[in-house]
């Protein structure tokens, strides 16, 4: 999935869960312009380095050519440092690639472009009304589907299980009050009842949209503003202060400093929120905890809904400049379809593009909770001008002002004034 949409840890963690891939491939020779070239096509497809193992790209290159015939898939696996700037230059030239596999955080930036072949008649026959939100949105821009949703990946609650035992808790909590009063119990004894950093910013945005807020709004006159000072801004850091306090994290980091699975591993903390891949991180700091390690949801507000999580993971676009566009629809749809669906939920632990495909991952209790959670899935605003905020990310900083004493109102107006200026591209 590695999807520059997801931060530098989550994007660790996966890795760990899946391991490296290492397919290659030759490029294929496609020219300018939409036309459909007539005779057997080859199709170039680009698939991001670690998405998914060696043998889940053979087996589909093999299916989809015997039951394409006259079609033949070269697939390249790209590296995401530099990804960006390469999708955009394919995209402008007359010989991209045919499929592109990108993160869902990145449809907008590259649509801006004009290059993206829009696949709006293709969301009913790709049963686009079961999509994930927090892979589905990010692909529609201006009311047009560029970016066709392939797999996805949420946090979840990893905890110890001899701890909560303990502690007395029979059964993980499924609200916020129960979660707060079960951590509460945890933080005894020596043990800390969560690990949680003061800069986690992605599961304060789960808190943020859970109270109806967002990190950013766009206003009628099509321009985004910062939304941290906001009353739902100031409801969601002051749960996010609740919950933080009940451990010993750094109020000034974020998860990767120092890495939250060696924190864990010690044996002495009852939480921590990653991907499910996290607990290869700490079973590999600390062998004793394999058989020690259960999951859940975020709690929601009430017991009916889990909480909402950020949703990375990955879409499928097609370029403008395909000579294939058609053959390369072909390949989209076998990937977002049941078969391959299936295939990638049981054999890579993801969360398929389809909340009505959950159920595939029943016996995988880690994958289990996140398809649990994608239902509730959001992504970062949907600007192409998104990745400015990250980059110096005043959301981190906000975050620390308010768990070190600041005025929320005041790190709230100063933390959307940096959001509302990096979004207006100056």
């Amino acid at each position: 999935m590695r999807s520059t949409a997801l931060p530098t840890t989550l994007r660790s963690a996966i890795a760990l869960l899946l391991g490296a891939a290492t397919l290659t491939a030759c490029s294929s020779g496609s020219g300018s312009g939409s036309q459909e070239s007539a005779g057997p096509a080859e199709l170039t497809v680009w698939i991001m380095k670690d998405s998914v193992t060696d043998t889940f790209l053979k087996d589909f290159k093999a299916d989809f050519e015997s039951s394409h015939s006259g079609t033949t898939l070269k697939v390249q696996i790209q590296e995401w440092d530099g990804i960006g700037q390469k999708v955009t230059s394919a995209l402008a030239s007359n010989d991209a690639p045919d499929v592109i596999e990108v993160g869902n955080t990145q449809v907008a930036q590259y649509a801006a472009s004009g290059g993206v072949h829009d696949l709006s008649d293709k969301t009913a026959e790709l049963k686009g009304s079961d999509w994930i939100p927090g892979l589905a949105d990010p692909g529609k821009i201006d009311g047009k589907q560029y970016g066709i949703p392939w797999y996805a990946a949420n946090r979840v609650v990893i905890y110890n299980k001899d701890l909560f035992q303990q502690a007395g808790i029979t059964t993980p909590p499924k609200t916020r009050e129960e979660w707060i009063a079960d951590t509460q119990k945890l933080n005894a004894g020596g043990n800390e009842g969560i690990y949680l950093t003061g800069q986690t910013w992605y599961v304060l945005a789960g808190f943020l949209w859970d109270e109806g807020g967002d990190l950013a709004a766009k206003g009628s006159d099509g321009k985004w503003k910062g939304a941290l000072d906001t009353p739902q801004a100031k409801a969601a850091i002051g749960f996010y202060q609740q919950l933080q306090a009940l451990g010993k994290g750094p109020k000034d980091a974020d998860e990767a400093k120092p890495p939250q699975a060696e924190v864990f591993a010690q044996g002495h903390t009852a939480q921590l929120i990653s991907t499910p891949g996290g607990a290869n991180a700490i079973i590999k700091a600390n062998p004793a905890l394999k058989d020690k390690l259960g999951f859940f949801p975020i709690p929601g507000k009430s017991a009916d809904k889990p909480g909402a999580v950020f949703t990375g993971g990955s879409d499928l676009i097609v370029p403008e400049s395909s000579h294939h566009q058609q053959a390369a629809y072909e390949v989209v749809k076998a990937l977002a379809g049941d078969k391959w669906q299936t295939e990638i939920a049981k054999q890579m632990n993801y969360v398929p593009n389809r909340t009505t495909l959950a159920s595939v991952l029943s016996g995988n209790e880690g994958a289990a909770a996140m398809a649990a959670g994608a239902v509730s899935g959001h992504a970062t605003p949907n600007s192409p001008e998104w990745a400015a905020v990250e980059a110096d990310n005043p959301i981190k900083q906000y975050m620390t002002q308010v768990l070190t004493g600041a005025d929320p109102a005041a790190a709230g107006k100063t933390a959307s004034e940096a959001i509302t200026k990096a979004l207006s591209g100056n």
